[in-house]
């Protein structure tokens, strides 16, 4: 969690510093929710997992 958590913080400071208008989108100071998924691939070929990723898109 502490991984996630810091991605999270680097994340949000650089988007907040780019795009100034999500300061005022949100209520709270926080862009993230506290929740997050982790999971694995099983050894699944790269490119089988970009595909998969680019068919959640839409």
């Amino acid at each position: 969690s502490v991984l996630v958590n810091s991605l999270k913080a680097v994340t949000s400071r650089r988007l907040r510093n780019e795009f100034l208008d999500l300061r005022g989108a949100y209520s709270k100071p926080v862009l993230w929710s506290r929740s997050y998924f982790a999971g694995s691939c099983g050894g699944a070929p790269l490119e089988v997992i970009k595909q998969y990723i680019q068919n959640q898109r839409g």
